[in-house]
């Protein structure tokens, strides 16, 4: 064990994971079905009961992700609009998985507004009342699966259960999982009233980068570092410009160029053609950017769009224009969408469709949202805006 990889937290972040793990959170329920008002703690000790019920031993309970960088670092510029808790768990078989399903509908279930004939409601009509998103994984090196719930562009809650895992995080001011267990035993019991804290208790963090410290370093000085993005799906190419869009930069530019040829191989390998890839940078935008980053998916689109350009020498010519074309068009969407552009006589257009842009919104909406002056030209899409937005 690396005893650089861990660390106690202090008091003034166990009373930030305090009000995390005791926060009311909504889980919204479609057609009519009642939204669940529920807290992390509460979902926790029911999942982890009913998993134990089911001869599912839990080794550990974790905090994952940018809820606990923001529990180590409060205003870190990450944000956190998801928990992520991960449940450790043995996971033999393939047939556990259901058994996992099971457990975490019929949890929901029992966390139905008092009233409610739970007797009549199955696990089939609670997952599709309430979860957004099931993800399994098995094989040699990697098993595990995710039940993400209904958020409703608030903060999504995602119930993760990990038998092996090879790789945890994307960056380092990421990698940071919190070990709940010994805060949940406290909550549970008298010692814990919310507005006290009880001295004794200790709460340790685990840095899955390596170096604790220096992870911490990174995310207290708004610093991006990794290492082997070939190993992640999708090469981390779309936290990466998230990262930088939130003012964040590189650690070490004498290595970045490098690590961004890699990030962009990997994406192009994982999504190899263009409406896998817009459809993952859309999925990324849905979740990321929501609420008040609304405003920065333009900026974060661009910022994409210049990695990509500068550093994917793994696409032939064609291809990185028909992906490139492919951002740009999403970008001048999203202007349209928010009204960005206050008069659009300053905006001058050159664009020839790419062929394989056959969908009406590649077409009609852009005519119709930019009018005059929309010049075609047969080169690649070039945008300038003189209001200054690029």
């Amino acid at each position: 064990m690396n005893l650089f990889r861990f660390q106690n937290l202090t008091l003034e972040q166990i009373q930030a994971l305090d009000k995390v793990l005791t926060e009311v959170i909504p889980i919204y329920g479609r057609g009519n079905f009642p939204t669940l008002q529920v807290r992390a703690k509460d979902i926790i000790r029911v999942v982890k009961e009913r998993l134990v019920e089911r001869d599912i031993p839990v080794k550990d309970i974790r905090l994952n992700g940018a809820t606990a960088s923001h529990v180590l670092v409060r205003d870190n510029g990450l944000g956190y609009k998801d928990l992520d808790i991960i449940f450790g768990v043995d996971l033999p078989r393939q047939e556990d998985f259901q058994v996992i399903k099971e457990v975490v509908l019929g949890s929901l279930r029992d966390l139905l507004p008092c009233g409610v004939n739970r007797r009549k409601i199955t696990c089939l009509t609670m997952k599709e009342a309430y979860v957004q998103k099931m993800v399994k994984v098995f094989n040699e090196h990697d098993r595990w699966s995710l039940i993400s719930l209904s958020n409703n562009r608030a903060k999504t809650v995602g119930l993760r259960f990990v038998s092996s895992l090879r790789r945890h995080f994307e960056f380092s001011v990421d990698s940071f999982q919190i070990i709940l267990d010994r805060m949940l035993d406290t909550l549970g019991s008298n010692l814990w009233t919310g507005s006290s804290v009880e001295t004794t208790i200790t709460v340790e963090a685990e840095c899955m980068y390596g170096d604790f410290q220096q992870a911490l370093h990174h995310l207290q000085n708004n610093l991006i570092a990794t290492h082997h993005p070939e190993e992640i799906r999708g090469g981390g190419l779309l936290k990466y410009s998230d990262l930088l869009v939130r003012d964040f930069r590189p650690a070490s530019d004498t290595e970045i160029k490098s690590l961004e040829r890699y990030m962009c191989s990997r994406f192009f390998i994982d999504f190899p053609d263009v409406s896998e890839q817009q459809r993952k940078i859309e999925a990324y935008l849905q979740c990321h950017y929501i609420g008040s980053d609304e405003a920065s998916k333009y900026d974060y689109l661009m910022t994409l769009r210049r990695v990509i350009d500068e550093s994917t020498v793994c696409l032939m010519g064609h291809e990185r224009r028909q992906t490139l074309n492919m951002i740009t068009v999403l970008a001048l969407r999203v202007l349209g969408e928010q009204n960005a552009i206050p008069n659009t006589a300053n905006v001058t257009c050159f664009y020839q469709p790419a062929p394989y842009m056959t969908e009406p919104m590649y077409n009609s909406y852009f005519i119709s949202q930019t009018q005059p002056p929309l010049v075609y030209h047969p080169y690649p899409l070039h945008v300038h805006l003189q209001s200054g937005l690029v």
